[in-house]
C-alpha cells in the first residue's frame, strides 16, 4: 500500500506540539513497518534551515519536495481544490494529514486526518483574527467530514468532533499520543541539572510552567495564585520561586504586566525560550510542574513532567484529566483559589508530593509512541471501513 503523508507543518522549523506529534509519531510508524511505502509530501518556498535527514534511515520512506508559493499554493486548494496532493506524489491509497492544513485529494484515495483539538471553535476570543480567518477557510469542519477515518489524539478530542461537526462516532479512532523516552528522571548528581540551570539562571527551588504565552494557558490565574501562595504559605513554600518558561504568544502582554505589577515580581523568573535538549533536566529541578490551561486536546507538558518525576497541577478541563488519570491535583482553572491550595498542598506535604511523583511516574508509562505507531498503522490499513 502506497501511504502519502503531508508534513507541511515542520516548515517553520519549531518544536510546537504539533511538530512533536507529527516527528515522534512518524519516526515510531517507520521504525514499526517496513512493508508498506510511505511518500512525504513537503511545500515551501523556502526550506533551506529543515533537517530531513532522517528520513533516510527508513527505505520504504520517500521524500517529495516542492517549492510552490505558500499563499497561491494555498489558495488554489482553497478555491480550486488544486493539485491533488495524491497526484503530486505520484498516487497513493491513503494520504494522511497529521494536521489541519488546505488540502484537496482525489475521490480515490482514502483521507485519513487527525484532528488535535477544536479550541478554535469552542473559543474563538481566545485567537487573533487572523487566526480565525485561517481557521474558517481551512474548514476543519469539511475536512473532517470529508474524511474516511478521523484520529481523535484523546477521547475529549473524540467527543468535542461528534458534538460540534456531528462526526460519526464509529468514523473517529482515539489514538492517543506518545511520550520520547528521553523524559525520564535524573540523578539528582547529573551534570546536565547544573548546566542548564546555570544556562537559565534558575533559582534553588522553583514552581514551573512550561509553554506557549497565551490567553488559553491562563497563566495570570498562576500569578495570581502564587501570589497568595507567597502571602499565607509557610516558610517551605515561601522559599520557591516562580519560573514561566516558554515562548510568547497571541495577546501575551497581560502576562508580563502582571509579573511587573506583582509586589513579589522579583521571585517571578521569564527565562524565555527553553531549548528541547534542556526540557529534560529542567523539569527535573521543578519542586512542582503547573499548568492551569481552560483548555488542551491532549497536553504534553503535564506527561512530560510526570516522566521525569514532578508532581504536577493541572486543569480538570478537557483532555487534561484524561492525561494525567488520578497521579495529579485537578482544579477549576477559573478558580484561582483551587491552584493556591493545590501548590500549598503539593509543596507543604512531603508524603503526598512522594506520593505524587510515583504515580506520575506510573501514569507516564501508559503513554508511548510505539503504541501510537502500532493503533495509527491500524487506521491506515483499514481501508474500506
Amino acid at each position: 500500500m502506497r501511504i502519502g503523508i503531508d508534513i507541511r507543518c515542520l516548515a517553520e522549523g519549531k518544536r510546537t506540539g504539533v511538530e512533536e506529534y507529527t516527528l515522534a509519531l512518524l519516526k515510531a510508524v517507520f521504525e514499526r513497518d517496513q512493508t508498506n511505502e510511505y511518500i512525504l509530501f513537503f511545500n515551501a518556498w523556502r526550506s533551506e534551515e529543515v533537517d530531513f535527514s532522517w528520513v533516510d534511515m527508513y527505505p520504504n520512506v520517500t521524500l517529495r519536495v516542492f517549492h510552490f508559493p505558500n499563499k497561491l499554493f494555498n489558495l488554489s486548494l482553497w478555491y480550486f481544490g488544486f493539485p491533488k496532493l495524491d497526484r503530486l506524489v505520484g498516487g497513493t491509497d491513503v494520504f494522511f494529514l497529521p494536521n489541519l492544513n488546505f488540502a484537496a485529494v482525489s475521490q480515490d484515495t482514502e483521507l485519513v486526518v487527525t484532528a488535535h483539538d477544536v479550541s478554535f471553535e469552542l473559543f474563538p476570543e481566545m485567537f487573533s483574527w487572523k487566526q480565525r480567518i485561517w481557521h474558517y477557510l481551512v474548514n476543519f469542519r469539511g475536512l473532517v467530514r470529508r474524511a474516511d477515518r478521523v484520529i481523535a489524539v484523546s477521547h475529549s478530542t473524540k467527543g468535542d468532533l461528534m458534538t460540534e461537526y456531528r462526526v460519526p462516532a464509529e468514523k473517529i479512532a482515539v489514538v492517543h499520543s506518545g511520550i520520547e523516552k528521553r523524559f525520564r528522571r535524573l540523578d539528582r548528581n547529573d551534570p546536565e541539572l547544573l548546566r542548564v540551570k546555570e544556562k537559565y539562571h534558575l533559582p534553588y527551588r522553583f514552581i514551573l510552567f512550561l509553554g506557549t504565552f497565551e490567553p488559553r494557558k491562563n497563566m495570570s490565574s498562576l500569578i495570581h495564585g502564587y501570589e497568595a501562595l507567597l502571602r499565607t504559605g509557610n516558610d517551605i513554600s515561601k522559599k520557591h520561586d516562580l519560573v514561566l518558561a516558554g515562548t510568547r504568544g497571541w495577546e501575551c502582554q497581560d502576562v508580563f504586566v502582571a509579573c511587573e505589577s506583582s509586589l513579589y515580581r522579583d521571585r517571578i523568573r521569564l527565562p524565555g525560550f527553553i531549548a528541547d535538549e534542556d526540557k529534560v533536566a529542567l523539569y527535573n529541578l521543578a519542586s512542582v510542574f503547573v499548568y492551569p490551561s481552560f483548555y488542551e486536546g491532549f497536553g504534553f507538558p503535564p506527561l512530560e513532567a510526570m516522566a521525569c518525576g514532578v508532581p504536577v497541577v493541572t486543569s480538570h478541563s478537557s483532555a487534561l484529566s484524561e492525561v494525567v488519570g488520578k497521579a495529579s491535583i485537578m482544579i477549576d482553572p477559573y478558580q484561582p483559589e483551587e491552584l493556591y491550595l493545590a501548590l500549598q498542598s503539593v509543596l507543604e506535604n512531603q508524603e503526598l508530593s512522594a506520593r505524587m511523583q510515583k504515580d506520575g511516574l506510573a501514569q507516564a508509562t501508559q503513554f508511548s509512541w510505539e503504541k501510537a505507531a502500532k493503533e495509527t498503522i491500524n487506521v491506515f490499513l483499514a481501508k474500506g471501513n
